[in-house]
């Protein structure tokens, strides 16, 4: 009954929507995508749009190569939470408004549907922030959802559909179900092989060392024998290592990309107000930038740093190095882009405004 109330929810958001974006996790898009989502857009004759969240956690290269892979539906890359795309989600959905035979006046109402955990409320929250201009409610939709204003035309529902979780094995891969109570282990370990195999066949070289293999139960078996789980006898105990897999996967100690995450324990992301601003007010030149804001940046020894996509460039902020040249090489590594344009200002601790593209 669960189940049924919650695909009825994602319907009526489908039903609602002119725009559906399916919100996937970028590290995990086989598991995150849901063709039954994606049918019931295509039926109901909406626009389709693919939103890969949490792209920081990938390599830029295989998301440009699983984009190219996929030409038969628009993609777009984010992470909500460092504002990292979020320009260009924005003009995507300005294009697929454009498509629509809607009047200058109609509505064009967008809605977000996606697995749980997956960043639709922070993507939600990133749309909204200070362009949230007004609110309506709307007629005849499940009490107190409300339309919120993206700019003239594009309107958000903001509540999203959240798709549910049908099988046993995709609960247990996603963490909603402890590996170490599972019954029969092996089945949805064996799931999660063969989604790696899909997905990035390297981690498992990576992570275990196996390169040959006939079989996901092979690799299974690679696996018990790398970590020393055998049986009295010399055989590879299949359950415990199931269990040890699903729970090395379900706690994020083992991942598709683990070593290509970058390390930010050290550094705290900020300057969210003040990119909001130079954002509306399209600010791409690092001297007005300081000088409009020179009360709120005052580099001290914490690193702080913070960027945003504004036009078809990315603006960003990073304080609290001794030398200019440490802000620009942080910057250009964690967007991936070339500084155009910066400006170092500070004493002691310095910081630097820097324009990238």
């Amino acid at each position: 009954m669960k189940q049924k109330k919650a695909w009825g929810v994602v319907k009526e958001v489908i039903n609602e929507a002119d725009i559906v974006i399916e919100v996937v996790d970028a590290r995990d898009p086989i598991g995150t995508r849901n063709e039954k989502v994606e049918r019931l857009v295509k039926e109901s004759g909406k626009e389709l749009l693919i939103v890969m969240n949490k792209a920081d956690l990938v390599p830029k290269a295989w998301a440009e190569e699983y984009k190219r892979k996929h030409k038969d539906v628009s993609i777009v890359f984010i992470s909500a939470r460092e504002h990292l795309g979020t320009g260009i989600l924005r003009r995507e959905l300005k294009k697929l408004a454009k498509k629509l035979p809607k009047g200058e006046e109609e509505r064009v109402k967008v809605a977000l549907v996606g697995y749980p955990n997956v960043g639709k409320s922070t993507i939600i929250n990133v749309l909204k922030g200070k362009r949230a201009v007004g609110t309506a409610p709307i007629p005849g939709y499940t009490k107190g959802k409300q339309l919120i204003k993206l700019s003239k035309k594009i309107w958000l529902i903001d509540s999203p559909g959240v798709v549910p979780i049908d099988d046993f094995d995709e609960l247990v891969i996603r963490g909603g179900f402890p590996a170490d109570k599972i019954e029969n282990p092996v089945k949805p370990a064996l799931k999660l092989i063969r989604r790696i195999l899909e997905t990035r066949k390297e981690a498992l070289t990576e992570r275990y060392g196996i390169k040959e293999f006939k079989s996901e139960e092979e690799i299974l078996e690679g696996i018990g024998r790398r970590k020393g789980i055998i049986r009295t006898g010399g055989e590879v105990d299949l359950e415990e290592t199931a269990r040890y897999f699903l729970r090395e996967w379900q706690t994020g100690r083992f991942n598709l990309f683990g070593g290509d995450e970058r390390k930010k324990d050290d550094i705290i992301y900020d300057f969210e107000d003040i990119l909001d601003e130079v954002e509306r007010e399209l600010l791409l030149d690092p001297r007005r930038i300081i000088w409009k804001f020179k009360n709120e940046l005052e580099p001290s020894k914490v690193k702080k740093v913070g960027f945003r996509e504004v036009e078809e460039f990315i603006v960003g902020i990073a304080t609290g190095f001794k030398k200019c040249h440490g802000g620009v090489k942080l910057l250009e590594e964690l967007t991936g882009k070339k500084v155009i344009a910066s400006e170092c200002f500070g004493g002691k601790w310095k910081g630097v405004v820097a324009i990238l593209g």
